[in-house]
């Protein structure tokens, strides 16, 4: 229920917030607190097979061209913004990816040493040296995290249940 205020304008009750589709969706972008935690969000939105990004609310608010180009527009600053860290900060933003996902981190980093998931994070209008860059950035940041997390020594606990799981 509105309350007038002084002038007569319906003013919303203490406490209620009315938010736009894309007020929400960008809250929901910026509470994702790793830059690759956001790539990896961002990467899910996109289809391969239309080449166009899709999320239905902001399609319903924005329609889909212009969902599309926002999106678009957000992944690749995003991964332009991952590109620029260096890898001291790749590695602790990473580092706080994995620990976010609630899975054993060295489970993780083996699944991805055979699988490779982060090559579909790439925007698909990234240019070829920030195609390589991003994977050679993240072939070195596996290197450490697999050394440092033991990954190679021996096959993680319940790794391979993890696959029965999907």
């Amino acid at each position: 229920m509105a309350f007038p205020d002084q002038a007569g304008t319906p003013r919303k009750p203490a406490g209620v917030e009315r938010y736009t589709p894309y007020q929400k969706w960008r809250s929901t972008v910026l509470q994702i607190l790793s830059l690759f935690g956001r790539l990896v969000y961002l990467s899910s939105l996109y289809d391969r097979e239309d080449h166009r990004y899709h999320h239905l609310e902001l399609e319903d608010y924005l329609g889909p061209d212009e969902a599309d180009r926002l999106v678009r527009e957000a992944h690749q600053q995003a991964f332009a913004q991952w590109l620029c860290l260096d890898l001291e900060q790749q590695k602790a933003d990473l580092d706080l990816y994995l620990s976010d996902l609630g899975v054993e981190k060295r489970t993780t980093l083996a699944i991805w040493a055979g699988l490779a998931p982060y090559r579909d994070l790439i925007p698909p209008l990234a240019e070829e040296q920030e195609h390589r860059l991003f994977l050679a950035d993240l072939k070195v940041l596996l290197e450490l995290l697999n050394r440092q997390y033991g990954v190679g020594d021996a096959e993680p606990e319940g790794w391979r249940s993890w696959f029965r799981r999907w």
